[in-house]
């Protein structure tokens, strides 16, 4: 089973658990993903997809706690979120926060603040992905992706980036 978190008009799908705030879109199951805990059993999903939804939210680490309880062992969630440096993170008066590549690193086994949340991943993929002509899109992606942290500490408002892409493992 997958979760659809925000799912938006998607059309229904087997297998697919659309999820969204807005019963005007016909979701399967409305719910405002700032009220805990969510309407699902433990480890009830192989995959669960956030895209561009995550921003939107009141409470980061408790979100990521909550879908860690509903993955299965291994599931797989899906983010895609603006990256700070992309004017649609800031132009959209419901974003609350302003993410970076490293922004679910905190997540993960090994980091340094790794403590502070139980819910643990593992990345499987993370990638900025950018929007424009054709050299912003193959060689500024290429040295943004592979020096990172540069990019954002050094370039990410000279060429600023479009969304971020994430894969997280549910270590369970």
């Amino acid at each position: 089973m997958i979760l659809s978190i925000g799912c938006g008009k998607r059309p229904a799908e087997q297998n697919v658990v659309r999820l969204d705030k807005s019963p005007e879109v016909a979701p399967d199951v409305v719910w405002d993903l700032d009220e805990y805990p969510y309407p699902f059993e433990n480890s009830s999903f192989s995959d669960v997809e956030c895209l561009d939804v995550i921003e939107h939210l009141a409470d980061i680490p408790r979100t990521m706690e909550e879908l860690h309880r509903i993955l299965k062992p291994s599931g797989l969630l899906k983010i895609t979120t603006p990256h700070f440096s992309c004017v649609n993170s800031y132009a959209d008066p419901t974003h609350r926060w302003h993410l970076s590549r490293s922004s679910f690193n905190y997540f993960c086994e090994g980091h340094d603040l790794s403590y502070y949340s139980s819910a643990k991943y593992r990345v499987r993929a993370q990638h900025m992905q950018f929007n424009g002509n054709r050299l912003t899109r193959s060689v500024i992606s290429r040295l943004a992706n592979k020096f990172p942290e540069f990019y954002e500490q050094r370039c990410a408002w000279i060429c600023p980036a479009w969304f971020l892409y994430f894969e997280l493992e549910a270590v369970k």
